[in-house]
């Protein structure tokens, strides 16, 4: 096998559609992979996307046709040759030509197409072009032809294969892509080549490793099809077979019998072994594969019990506690996603203790690059199949694309020791039973088919050891119409209620068996919304800052969600600060709650990590690679030794959560303070806490009654670990607002800051990309007694002034948003 990597010398052109003048007729050169937008933005004729109103500059583009052209010299197949044109992703709705001949048609982002370009070579420059259709004017046809089918937002993106978000969502732009997003490439090959290869990776019951691979086989069809071999080599150990003449499917086992179990992240280590696969005839080497695996034993306990039915990751016979986020695609412009920069976002969901990764229905299959990632560091995927918040049609023209698609997708994903699950799609089912849409279908189908049907079929013919569930949120073992697919005994929930209309103190009132969506929002880091958003003075009214807050009544929904807790803020300034605080307060708030019903409760996945624009959203990490307080509240609230106060049986009951492989044992100091730090009550007991498990201890009277309830806060504490029970809420306490100085030290790779606490200091946090748009702190969200001190470490190349990183908008804490000490 030969292959040529067609990248070079691609021109793009507007060929159709309400084009600006300036850019009607322009050729300009075009980056492959890549998009039309960052052509266009490459070569000066718009401007950035994401910068302010531009979203709204370039809606012409939606119902645009564009043509990707270049030049192709290729010798002319020799007489046993056959060459192949392979576009690994075409987005989306594309035609092909070579030389003025269409190849063909597609209309699926998420497949790859390969053409028989033998019989076009002639040794001679050729023309190879790909003209893309407006995909949004597609999807309209294609509603038209099949039927209206309710969604969640206004474009048709459920009648089309092509990422939904890219059609806007309530945290992105409506920024419709189109292009050559994946590689393309000629590929010469002789008598047959590996079409697919599927290693099914497991255990024996003695514990060896063992790599059943599946081979799916094209024979060239010129000359005499021969026996062929199938070699398999994994860690010195090797198996062959013959592929009888004629025969287009191959396996071969191989076993390792001291093989290393791979294990999640907090768990074990992550060996991985090379997979060799190679195709021969005769002595000759026909084609190859190459993947790294993991040997492990993976499945979901959905067994029904007592409560109903749990919904628990099992890996190599140990039950895990889910601790992770949701995640959707890095960036809009999906060709500026670099293997580098999923590595640092792996990094920080790693540094924030997660455990796994739901990749949302409404975004892409990941590429390579991020399950080797995943399988390297330990991080458990949960994978969707791309459909989200709407109804599917059923009809032959989309079936045979889902079907073709998962088909292509099941199959490449099968190495990858971190990919837990398949799932349905994302709140479809629940949208069937709560949004109206049987009135809306009138009896047209939906999807149900997908999830019950297509999918789990698919996935138990080609990856049947992986488990499968019909969708998130989802009630296992029941029909939607007997048991609600939302309901919190049973299997999977999402709990939209807090964000959407209630307090984050309702988490409590559920506890699901797994929360696999719950989140609430708050603005980017200043840095990255300053950048974006230039409009001055920056007003949360404001018409740019609006178009970079996708949510409905978002603003509003901020605002109510602060007024219960906070103070009242007066500028733009702390507005933002108070928003960004209750959002950590909020998720964390419902990751603890989940946390202390361990083993009852088995999953917290938390929407969401990542954003790929700069927006007001649920994002811990923002556009910009920059943690929000968020992600500090989600490294807190995901230790692995955690103490939470939580309500049990009408009473504040302090629970021990212990995530790790060993006893937690110690002394557990119990201090009822005042803000000025006198101590009140206190209590000390022997403490013990067995792996992986949770414990729920009593407090007396003395220790939950105070004196000044504004002025009072009830300490946990076991070595190092603390916790914080407050008796009101914080727009209620009387916090000193100059509780906090400061001193700045400079260090080899930036400063320290040592701060120090005269009175009670909640939350304290240095914003330190307002001193320096590159500077980052190691720590947020850190809580102070009076006369305690705290020092965070700041990278940041810059030279700063100390004063910078002590100034009354770059320290925070809630003491901060109090104006006076209340009386």
């Amino acid at each position: 096998m030969i292959r040529h990597a067609l990248h070079d010398g691609w021109q793009l052109t507007a060929v159709a559609g309400p084009v600006p003048e300036h850019i009607a007729g322009r050729t300009v050169p075009a980056e492959v992979p890549g998009s039309a937008h960052l052509d266009l933005l490459a070569a000066g004729l718009i401007g950035e996307p994401y910068l302010d109103r531009a979203e709204e500059e370039l809606v012409w583009a939606h119902r645009t046709d564009w043509r990707y052209a270049t030049t192709v010299a290729a010798p002319a197949a020799a007489a046993d040759e056959r060459v192949d044109l392979v576009f690994d992703g075409l987005d989306t709705v594309a035609t092909v030509e070579w030389a003025g001949r269409t190849l063909g048609s597609t209309a699926n982002m998420f497949r790859s197409y390969r053409f028989d370009v033998r019989e076009l070579l002639d040794g001679g420059p050729a023309e190879l072009s790909v003209t893309f259709r407006s995909a949004l004017a597609f999807a309209e046809e294609a509603e038209a032809r099949i039927g209206y089918r309710p969604r969640a937002y206004p474009h048709p993106m459920n009648a089309i294969r092509k990422m939904a978000c890219s059609f806007g969502w309530d945290w992105g732009p409506d920024l419709q892509t189109a292009g050559i997003w994946k590689p393309v490439r000629l590929e010469r090959w002789r008598i047959a080549r590996l079409a697919t290869v599927r290693p099914l990776v497991g255990v024996t019951e003695q514990g060896a490793g063992r790599v059943e691979v599946h081979a799916d086989i094209e024979r060239s069809g010129l000359g005499e099809d021969g026996d062929l071999t199938l070699t398999a080599t994994v860690a010195g150990h090797s198996a062959r077979v013959t592929v009888p003449a004629g025969a287009a499917i191959g396996t071969v086992t191989v076993e390792v019998p001291d093989a290393e179990l791979w294990w999640p992240v907090g768990y074990g280590a992550q060996p991985l072994y090379d997979l060799r696969v190679t195709l021969g005839a005769g002595d000759e080497e026909l084609d190859g594969y190459e993947r790294r695996i993991g040997f492990r034993t993976l499945t979901v306990d959905t067994t029904p019990d007592e409560r109903g039915t749990p919904f628990t990751f099992v890996v190599n016979g140990e039950r895990i506690f889910a601790k992770g986020a949701n995640w959707i695609p890095d960036d809009h412009f999906l060709t500026r996603i670099t293997r580098e920069r999923l590595s640092r976002r792996i990094d920080q969901a790693l540094d924030a203790h997660m455990n796994m990764l739901r990749i949302w229905g409404g975004g892409i299959y990941e590429t390579e690059d991020f399950y080797e990632l995943c399988d390297e560091r330990g991080v458990l995927v949960w994978q969707d199949f791309l459909l989200a918040c709407a109804a599917y049609g059923e009809e032959p023209e989309l079936w045979s694309e889902f079907e073709a698609e998962a088909r292509e997708n099941v199959a490449r994903l099968t190495p990858h020791p971190s990919l837990a699950l398949w799932n349905g799609g994302n709140e479809n089912l629940w949208g069937f039973r709560d949004w109206g849409w049987p009135e809306e279908l009138d009896g047209r189908t939906w999807g149900l088919g997908y999830y019950t049907d297509l999918f789990p079929r698919i996935v138990a013919e080609l990856d049947p050891d992986r488990p499968y569930s019909a969708g998130s949120p989802y009630s296992p073992g029941f029909d939607i119409t007997e048991v609600h697919p939302n309901e919190q005994d049973h299997g999977t929930r999402h709990e939209w209620e807090v964000w959407n209309r209630v307090d984050y103190t309702t988490y409590r009132d559920y506890i699901p068996r797994f929360c696999s969506e719950f989140g609430f929002q708050g603005p980017p880091t200043w840095t990255t919304l300053t950048d974006w958003v230039t409009e001055r003075p920056l007003e949360k009214s404001s018409p740019a800052f609006m178009l970079h807050q996708k949510a409905e009544d978002g603003n509003g929904k901020l605002d109510r969600g602060m007024a219960p807790h906070l103070p009242e803020t007066s500028t733009f300034e702390d507005w933002h600060w108070a928003t960004q605080l209750n959002q950590a307060r909020a998720v964390a708030f419902g990751i603890e709650h989940y946390r202390s019903y361990w083993p009852r409760t088995a999953g917290s996945l938390v929407w969401q990590l990542n954003d790929c624009w700069p927006v007001t959203s649920w994002a811990a990490v923002d556009s910009e690679e920059r943690p929000k307080p968020l992600w500090y509240g989600l490294k807190h609230a995901y230790a692995p030794r955690l103490l939470t106060f939580q309500p049990r049986a009408g009473r504040t009951a302090l629970v021990a959560v212990n995530d790790t492989a060993d006893a937690w044992t110690g002394e557990l100091r119990l201090e009822r303070v005042s803000f000025d730090g006198e101590v009140r009550e206190t209590a000390t007991m022997p403490f013990e806490v067995a792996a992986r498990s949770t414990a729920e201890l009593d407090l007396a009277d003395s220790l939950l009654k105070p004196a000044d309830a504004r002025r009072e806060v009830l300490v946990a504490t076991v070595g190092e670990t603390r916790s914080f029970h407050l008796f009101e809420e914080d727009r209620d306490l009387a916090y000193d607002p100059a509780a906090l100085t400061a001193e700045v030290t400079r260090v080899a790779d930036g400063y320290q800051v040592e701060v120090r606490a005269a009175s009670f200091a909640r939350d304290v946090t240095l914003l330190a990309d307002r001193a320096a748009p590159d500077a980052v702190a190691d720590d947020a969200l850190v809580t102070l007694l009076a006369g305690e001190r705290h020092t965070f470490t700041v990278r940041t190349t810059a030279e700063l002034d100390a004063a910078a990183l002590t100034g009354p908008l770059v320290l925070r804490g809630v003491n901060s948003l109090h104006a006076v000490v209340q009386g």
